[in-house]
């Protein structure tokens, strides 16, 4: 609902109104109806003025209020409306202004190694492979990254910067991806967006931790079933686990472990003869694989 009142505003020229509203830390600008809107933050809420008044643009065509400082102004009817609350949900799943939807199909790369890094992406469904090429041509999988993360984070930190690894579609996917100034623009000006994308890089980051620890202290067999427990989103505050695995080759596990590929084929033999998992092309993961990560 909006509520109507009465503001008195004192001016002598359209350039003392904007210099007044931004004093008062709001934002005016002029939509194409011939109204004004002014915006300010009102505690934890956006409350928007709508200031009724066409003759604003071509000087005040009402009788002028002179006040006693010398000053003229018109009295106004003002609509009080409050802004609706910002979702960072909706704002991730719809394209928009600095924001397109793209699609990729299996192998197909969102970003290579060495290009700039212009955008952010955030993956609405679908897997994501995160890889690195070292000068001598060796390939190493850094991370398979699923829905509700964002990739190529790098390009908030700095407009100069350069991806340091490729992105590549391992299943089908459809991703979000936003332009480095509307991301930065979205995180200073929405606050349960930027708690959000702290969150995400706070978990990054100690996932980075967790992987580090696994290879330094665990072997190939506990990184394996680690591994295979974190692509089935098992542990994962976002609802179930998803125990069937997209497709993915040895190669690639043995990159993510750190291990030959013929130690993954004996570990994933094993798993199956246990009952940890079901292997005939898709990898399907069962919850006793965690006793291997359990088991001192």
């Amino acid at each position: 609902m909006s509520v109507s009142a009465t503001l008195q505003l004192q001016f002598s020229a359209m350039d003392d109104l904007k210099s007044l509203l931004r004093q008062s830390n709001s934002l005016l600008r002029y939509p194409r109806n011939g109204k004004i809107d002014l915006q300010w933050p009102d505690g934890e809420r956006l409350r928007t003025l709508v200031l009724e008044d066409n003759g604003l643009h071509t000087g005040i065509r009402r009788g002028p209020v002179i006040f006693d400082d010398g000053k003229w102004g018109v009295p106004m009817n003002i609509t009080l409306k409050k802004k609706r609350n910002f979702d960072p949900a909706a704002f991730l799943a719809k394209a928009g202004l600095g924001r397109k939807i793209v699609r990729l199909e299996n192998k197909e790369r969102a970003f290579s190694q060495g290009d700039p890094a212009e955008a952010i992406f955030y993956i609405q469904s679908g897997r994501i492979r995160l890889s690195v090429i070292a000068k001598t041509g060796k390939e190493a999988t850094v991370a398979l990254l699923g829905p509700g993360s964002f990739c190529g984070e790098e390009c908030v930190a700095s407009s100069q910067a350069g991806r340091t690894v490729t992105a590549s579609a391992i299943t089908p996917c459809v991703l979000l991806k936003i332009e480095r100034k509307e991301m930065i623009r979205a995180l200073h000006q929405q606050h349960a967006f930027s708690d959000m994308f702290v969150a995400h890089l706070l978990a990054r980051n100690a996932r980075v931790q967790e992987d580090l620890v696994d290879q330094l202290f665990n072997s190939s067999e506990k990184r394996l079933a680690r591994t295979l427990l974190l692509l089935a989103q098992f542990g994962k505050d976002q609802g179930a686990p998803e125990p069937l695995i997209p497709k993915i080759s040895q190669e690639v596990l043995a990159e993510m472990v750190g291990t030959t590929r013929a130690r993954v084929s004996f570990f994933m033999n094993r798993f199956r003869k246990l009952g940890f998992i079901g292997y005939n092309g898709s990898i399907e993961v069962h919850p006793s694989l965690l006793s291997v990560v359990l088991h001192d």
